[in-house]
């Protein structure tokens, strides 16, 4: 499912927050954020603009300036903050501040990204991972990019406890994938594919873990995809003294799916390679997040290394399966106290 950055979405709540006279608590989908107080009622349509966007320097953003401009992008970039205590997670813009939307017919749900010419921020990318370029991500294989269940809030809504979950830790890295089509090895970072260099640590890390020999082991058209942390990366806060990397996908190029979690697990077992950590198995949505303030209290919790807040959890079916909102039924949860702490 594309991420829409910036949408027209409804007002589901309005609610006080403690000792705020000012500003009160909304909620839109599934997220919770801070606006001014009798701005919205609930039915109220708005702009939503999610956390990562990026608003272009325009005069309906400039209130913006002192709290969200970023130089080096010239735009304001929306994130994670806290108010009076509530935590805040994207904008929200009554519907009528933008001309090019209200002037036309609208409805709920629509994508003005484009529109508004909002872009997602992207951190910098280390030397280390920009590599030489030998094409874009290959189309023969599904790229890695769950979506944040506040985005989608009804997905907890559509799976009673014959559908188990497994929760893992989703780890501050770099994306990698890993393939093997027609005996030809590919390394891949989350868009683009790369040449081998000595410089290059996707490059770095298919060689220390002998990842090409593994996969020839096999003898499949296969990719594995995973999460490259250590030295250099996202400030190390693993600290950890070299590159690692843990797997958490295995995908059939020829079949063009993904493995089952188990079979996933027996294969990097198997080959020797280590998956991320789990955080809890079995999790089922009627007993463990009945709906998105549950499901965001479920991510916070310490990571399993360096006794720091994890990212976050990504929850997806033992047996794979799609969803008709989603598509493939996978989701990621961030952890609202790990983004306050190292969401620069």
């Amino acid at each position: 499912m594309e991420r829409k950055l910036a949408s027209v979405q409804k007002i589901k709540e309005i609610n006080p927050i403690p000792n705020a006279d000012l500003i009160e608590r909304a909620t839109v989908l599934g997220w919770a954020l801070v606006v001014r107080k009798d701005e919205f009622k609930p039915g109220d349509f708005c702009v939503y603009c999610e956390v990562d966007s990026l608003l272009p320097v325009k005069d309906e953003f400039e209130f913006l300036r002192k709290s969200c401009f970023n130089p080096r992008l010239n735009g304001f970039r929306i994130k994670t903050a806290k108010l009076r205590g509530q935590i805040s997670q994207g904008i929200a813009f009554p519907v009528e501040t933008f001309s090019e939307i209200f002037d036309k017919p609208f409805q709920e749900g629509d994508d003005v990204t484009e529109i508004l010419e909002i872009r997602k921020y992207e951190a910098p990318i280390p030397t280390s991972l920009r590599g030489k370029i030998k094409g874009g991500f290959p189309s023969f294989i599904m790229k890695t990019d769950e979506i944040r269940i506040q985005s989608v809030p009804n997905v907890l809504n559509r799976y009673d406890d014959k559908v188990t979950f497994i929760a893992t830790e989703k780890m501050d890295g770099t994306s990698v994938t890993y393939y093997l089509k027609d005996n030809e090895f590919g390394v891949c970072g989350r868009n683009w594919e790369y040449y081998e260099t000595d410089e290059n640590t996707y490059w770095q890390v298919a060689r220390k873990y002998e990842i090409e020999e593994k996969l020839k082991e096999l003898g499949w058209n296969i990719a594995i995809q995973g999460e490259i942390v250590g030295p250099g990366i996202q400030k190390n806060k693993y600290a950890f003294d070299e590159h690692k990397v843990f797997f958490f996908n295995v995908f059939n190029i020829d079949e063009y799916r993904h493995f089952d979690y188990m079979k996933g697990d027996n294969l990097f077992w198997a080959i020797r390679l280590d998956r991320v950590p789990v955080v809890m198995r079995n999790v089922t949505m009627p007993e463990h997040m009945p709906d998105v303030d549950t499901a965001v209290e479920f991510a916070i919790g310490k990571s399993s290394f360096n006794d720091i807040q994890r990212e976050g959890v990504v929850l997806r079916p033992y047996i794979e399966r799609t969803d008709f909102e989603i598509g493939r039924l996978s989701f990621k949860i961030v952890n609202p106290k790990f983004l306050l702490k190292y969401d620069e």
